[in-house]
């Protein structure tokens, strides 16, 4: 086995697991899965059917990952973060196919408590604060906060706020790398 699981987790049969992930005491990766190489899953994580997690995707304790849900290369899970997978769910009645996919963009980060209503798409590199709600599609590189969530700003690949100048360009104070906002869009253009 090239990756490690816990005793205590439960992982079912027809998953794909990549060498170097680890999955932790009491989590649940349900099958026809696919999880990546060097991802970490935290304690008490639920992974349900046909879920798809990228390399190096980092999962922390109590996330519930439902179907549908997609998230790419670098995605960072806060804790007791919860995805949707259902618009109008009703015990009675049975809505499998009614599923709406959810995709996180590389690099992407959920932070701690946060809700991802189904059917949105989360741009690469963005940030979505603590408790957030979200509600409809984030731009890459975008901050969101609140309930429901809004947009109060742009972050770079390594998270910090970008604070741009009259030309649309930003420099991250960590690496110095360079971000062009045009159009309300922001891209790294060094």
């Amino acid at each position: 086995m090239s990756f490690f699981a816990h005793e205590t987790a439960v992982i079912d049969e027809g998953c794909v697991i990549g060498e170097g992930t680890k999955i932790w005491h009491f989590s649940h990766v349900m099958t026809g899965c696919t999880i990546g190489e060097r991802c970490n899953l935290g304690q008490n994580v639920v992974v349900s059917p046909q879920v798809t997690l990228g390399n190096n995707v980092k999962v922390q304790n109590n996330v519930s990952i439902y179907t549908g849900v997609i998230c790419e290369d670098d995605v960072f899970l806060g804790p007791s973060c919860v995805f949707t997978n259902v618009i109008n769910p009703r015990s009675a009645v049975v809505r499998k196919e009614e599923y709406r996919p959810t995709r996180i963009r590389k690099g992407a980060s959920i932070g701690a408590n946060a809700t991802i209503i189904c059917g949105n798409e989360i741009g690469a590199y963005a940030l979505i604060g603590a408790g957030a709600v979200i509600t409809m599609p984030v731009a890459s590189y975008a901050l969101v906060v609140g309930n429901p969530a809004k947009q109060i700003g742009w972050v770079s690949e390594y998270g910090h706020r970008l604070d741009f100048d009259s030309n649309g360009i930003a420099a991250c104070p960590e690496t110095n790398q360079k971000y062009q906002l045009s159009e309300n869009s922001v891209s790294r253009v060094q």
